[in-house]
């Protein structure tokens, strides 16, 4: 997988493409996440990087790419690498601005206040820094001061960036070399180079979950390639850099998918073919008897492999889907029947089997799961239906796939589509909640009239502030939330605790659950109160629940609390992005009055706070605030 190989290879004239796009118009943001999904080069990966870097000093709109300025520093030479991250940022949702520091200044860039990186603003700081630079050494320290000197050094570099310069930093799992003192018997040595940095490693796990720091696994891409050809003696000699040159690319994409989850870009859907993908041959044409699957050949027991994979994902949290042109009956079938299957039709959120276009299925599948095309990840072996799909939906992740079955698998976690900053059970309640949609569905059907259908719901809002438990789903709700989002900021999870800590402000979360399920996290509101006035800071809602008068009781509640403390009147306003026109009349809808509206769109509000504004909501609200 070090060539990147699930992405199709680009074009010949790559660097002409990228050039045109930096002098002409349109829509720059969808053109750039087009060029970013090839296989580059270290040429190409420049020509994107310029095309990239003009498009952003011209201050061109590059939606859907959400922005992002991360600080590198490391005790090596990082240029060959950092040309292809905007490429590989861009693969994963993101707009990279790189902001480059000098070679080995990490404890001066850190210590500073007026360092490059600290008047910067970054969103969060790449510590890309291994063994060396910590002191970690071939010969055995029993006494563990190499340990602690290293701990205590990398820990408080993270600190004083997370500190002076407000961006979250990314912390480097070192990797261990291969070329070890005592061979398989290293890491059961205490102060041998592979106990020492496995050490390391946990303390920087350690201080992720508990002080606040995203971790890029590098040790990981190393055992991936090999640590033998990962470390390169005589470019480390001769240059300095950290790692063999020819994985600059993978490196790239793994901090690429990295920066994405953090903006809340990983994909939510895995859309899955059958024919040849999830079995062997046409289900259509040889029937549940003639289809390879399951134990006793090599092939069947590939696509089990495909089908235990789909399975964990679903289990973590991917909502899985099926598009395939087949007769609807027949494939069903395949799920009911056949007793190797892995997969059930209950796994299934969205079943489309019939003889339409892939695309046109792909949006159908989008459309009744409620989520962005760019949430679908479609696996299928055919390279001609990833073809189309990839010219007519260029916002779907469609991985090139081998002609082995075996590699599928393979294939498409190394992809890194599902890449996740934080885990929880909200995680899996919410993928499950996509099924429970279908039967909610069917009770709208049936019901006398709206009212009728919500009541019948038995919908439980719970209420209560942001805290340490479910701060990290709160921070991954608002770097996501595009279409409900009423000012729409992207804040890191430091400054989520910060707003937490702060007397002034009020911090909400909200979890809905009904006969059906629970939908887990659903809403987040903050506000901001000086003397008898408020004003809404944030308030972003996943458009799962819309039509449940949610939003109503969200508000209910937030005035409740503010009459409470003495608030009178509370402010809010609009700000339009191109996604969040849905919530453009959404304070109107609540009752709050128009005070004045800019040129830009944005609109601003005003409301008294009574304390009974619950009345009459058709569910039952629960608040800790």
């Amino acid at each position: 997988m070090r060539d990147l190989n699930w992405l199709p290879a680009a074009p010949a004239d790559y660097s002409a493409k990228c050039r045109a796009l930096a002098s002409g118009e349109g829509e720059f943001g969808l053109h750039l996440q087009r060029l970013s999904g090839f296989r580059l080069n270290g040429i190409e990966a420049l020509s994107f990087r310029r095309a990239m870097a003009k498009a952003q000093m011209a201050g061109k709109d590059l939606s859907p790419l959400s922005a992002f300025r991360l600080a590198v520093v490391s005790n090596a030479t990082m240029d060959f690498v950092i040309d292809h991250l905007p490429a590989a940022a861009a693969r994963h949702g993101v707009a990279l601005e790189v902001i480059e520091t000098d070679f080995d200044v990490v404890m001066q860039e850190a210590l500073d206040t007026t360092s490059k990186v600290n008047v910067s603003n970054p969103d969060a700081v790449l510590l890309a820094v291994d063994h060396r630079w910590l002191g970690l050494g071939l010969a055995v320290d029993e006494s563990g001061t190499e340990v602690e000197g290293a701990v205590t050094r990398l820990l408080e570099a993270a600190r004083q960036f997370k500190n002076n310069s407000g961006g979250m930093p990314i912390l480097s799992l070192l990797a261990t070399p291969g070329d070890l003192l005592f061979g398989s018997f290293d890491r059961r040595v205490a102060g041998s180079l592979a106990s020492k940095i496995g050490l390391v490693n946990q303390s920087i796990l350690d201080f992720a979950r508990d002080e606040g720091a995203y971790v890029l696994d590098v040790d990981a891409i190393a055992q991936s390639v090999g640590v033998s050809e990962w470390f390169d003696s005589m470019k480390w000699n001769a240059q300095k850099q950290p790692f063999a040159p020819a994985f600059s690319a993978l490196y790239a994409d793994r901090l690429g998918r990295l920066l994405g989850a953090i903006r809340g870009k990983a994909r939510k859907c895995l859309v899955l073919d059958l024919d040849n993908t999830l079995w062997g041959g046409a289900v259509g044409d040889e029937g549940l008897d003639g289809i390879v699957l399951g134990q006793g050949s090599a092939a069947g027991e590939a696509f089990l492999s495909v089908q235990r994979t789909a399975k964990a994902l679903k289990e973590r949290g991917v909502i899985l889907a099926v598009s395939s042109k087949n007769d609807d009956e027949v494939a069903r079938s395949a799920f009911r029947i056949h007793t190797e299957m892995i997969l059930k039709e209950n796994d299934i959120a969205v079943f489309q089997a019939n003889w339409t276009d892939k695309s046109s299925n792909l949006e159908a599948i989008a459309n009744a799961l409620n989520i962005g095309i760019d949430s679908l990840v479609l696996l299928d072996d055919n390279p001609a239906e990833r073809g189309q799909v990839r010219a007519a939906l260029p916002m779907v992740a469609v991985p090139e796939l081998p002609a082995d079955p075996a590699c599928f698998a393979t294939t498409l976690l190394a992809a890194g589509y599902f890449e996740a900053v934080s885990f929880s059970a909200d995680d899996v309640l919410r993928a499950a909640s996509y099924a429970e949609n279908a039967l909610r569905a069917e009770v709208l059907a049936k019901a006398r009239d709206l009212g009728d259908y919500l009541t019948s719901l038995g919908m439980v809002l719970r209420c209560g502030p942001i805290d340490a438990s479910n701060r990290t789903r709160v921070t991954q709700l608002m770097n996501k939330s595009n279409q409900f989002n009423l000012l729409t900021r992207r804040l890191t999870e430091n400054e989520v605790e910060s707003m937490e800590a702060d007397p002034s402000m009020i911090t909400l979360q909200a979890k809905l659950s009904d006969r059906f399920g629970d939908l887990g996290l659903i809403s987040v509101a903050t506000c901001s109160i000086e003397g008898a006035n408020a004003t809404v800071t944030d308030w972003l809602m996943s458009c799962r629940v819309l039509g449940r008068k949610v939003e109503e009781a969200i508000y209910g509640v937030l005035l409740d609390i503010l009459a409470k403390r003495g608030v009178r009147t509370l402010n809010a306003s609009y700000l339009p992005t191109k996604k969040n026109s849905m919530v453009s009349e959404h304070f109107d809808r609540l009752g709050m009055t128009r005070v004045k509206e800019l040129a830009d769109g944005a609109v601003f509000y005003e409301a008294s706070t009574p304390g009974d504004a619950l009345q009459s909501l058709p569910m039952t609200i629960e608040s800790t605030l």
